[in-house]
């Protein structure tokens, strides 16, 4: 049976990592501070439990299992990487975030995925201090909002794993607000997974939570809306996003200013109110400060999807879409095309099959499908 003679805080990491424990999951099996258990993570063979904690951390080791006494013992005879683990070099590593960042706003997946994955396939959270351990959060959450663009939103290689994922390493570290944003965007996998009432409830209650800032506030008041015109329930949505227009206008928010008109265009679209739908989608392409490429195929498909509403403008909308169409395809924006191609599908079918209403039904050439594809997303 394993033992150890004295323990310092590596063997206590090396235990918790044998029983595939977390480290509150652990600290509350000990019933020690989660703060200790940090701390042995943080320092390892520099740190020495108290006697009485050492008896609990013998006791521990007796009461496991065969299998995780032989992953402990395989853990304790490898070299003690965990100095080298535990100092990464967090000024690049948070470099390479900024970086990131800015190949999301540009849709350069393939440099952003390469960015994340040399620091992400490099380190173990359980395996380094609470600096690194944010990092390699902020690095699953920015992967979550890579794997979101590219439409690739439920599944174990999806969206919503890596905020998942990224979320409990917040939680850990007690970054209440840092949790509230995974949370938002959660909602939004939700909202693009089809859980439009799921997904709408999330967004009332962060409209209200005193953990986001009063941006991602008021961007979930504009979702609320978002998810109600796509539901259907358009004149509500138009007095929502209103709200929400006026309070980016108020924080001084052009760009979402911006997103939001181009969102109330699609609600009064909705509503059949096709002149204030052009008003507003005029407004968003003029007002718009950040020209990227997702940005472009957002507005453009809002404004094809409005041009193909008026048998006057089919033409032109139908043109829209196709440039749209392009410039999705070129940057592998996949949940935007497929929005578009449901479109054009709709509009490219018979008269008949447009105006076909089943009871319960939301046939592609519904007004709600139609509503849901324009709107995808935020």
């Amino acid at each position: 049976m394993a033992s150890v003679h004295h323990w310092t805080g590596r063997e206590a990491s090396a235990l918790r990592t044998a029983l595939r424990m977390s480290m509150r999951g652990f600290a509350e099996q000990l019933g020690i501070a989660l703060r200790t258990v940090a701390k042995w993570e943080k320092l390892g063979s520099a740190t020495h439990p108290r006697p009485d904690t050492q008896a609990i951390l013998d006791t521990a080791l007796a009461r496991a299992t065969p299998q995780v006494q032989e992953r402990f013992e395989a853990l304790l005879s490898r070299p003690d990487r965990r100095t080298e683990a535990r100092t990464p070099d967090h000024e690049t590593w948070a470099e390479d975030i900024d970086r990131v960042i800015v190949c999301l706003s540009h849709q350069n997946f393939t440099f952003a995925q390469n960015l994340l994955n040399r620091w992400l396939s490099r380190h173990d959270p359980t395996g380094i201090d609470d600096r690194g351990r944010y990092l390699y959060a902020r690095s699953l959450a920015l992967l979550g909002d890579l794997q979101r663009d590219r439409g690739t939103v439920v599944g174990p290689l999806s969206a919503r794993h890596s905020y998942n994922n990224a979320r409990r390493l917040f939680n850990e570290l007690g970054l209440s607000r840092r949790v509230a944003q995974v949370d938002l965007s959660l909602a939004v996998i939700n909202e693009m997974s089809g859980q439009l009432e799921n997904s709408a409830r999330q967004y009332e209650e962060l409209a209200a939570d005193a953990r986001l800032s009063l941006r991602d506030r008021s961007r979930a008041r504009l979702w609320i809306g978002t998810a109600l015109s796509k539901e259907g329930n358009s004149h509500y949505a138009t007095r929502v996003i209103t709200i929400a227009a006026q309070e980016f206008e108020d924080l001084g928010e052009p760009e979402d200013w911006s997103v939001a008109h181009q969102k109330l265009a699609l609600a009064h679209l909705g509503t059949g109110d096709i002149a204030r739908a052009l008003h507003c989608i005029d407004i968003a392409r003029q007002s718009g400060t950040v020209d990227t490429p997702m940005q472009r195929v957002r507005l453009d498909t809002a404004h094809g999807h409005i041009l193909l509403s008026d048998p006057g403008t089919q033409d032109d909308g139908m043109s829209v879409l196709k440039q749209a169409a392009r410039t999705a395809g070129h940057y592998g924006l996949n949940h935007q095309l497929r929005s578009i191609e449901r479109i054009r599908q709709t509009h490219d079918s018979p008269p008949a099959t447009r105006s076909r209403r089943g009871a319960g039904e939301d046939e592609p050439g519904s007004a709600s499908a139609e509503s849901r594809a324009a709107h995808d997303h935020c």
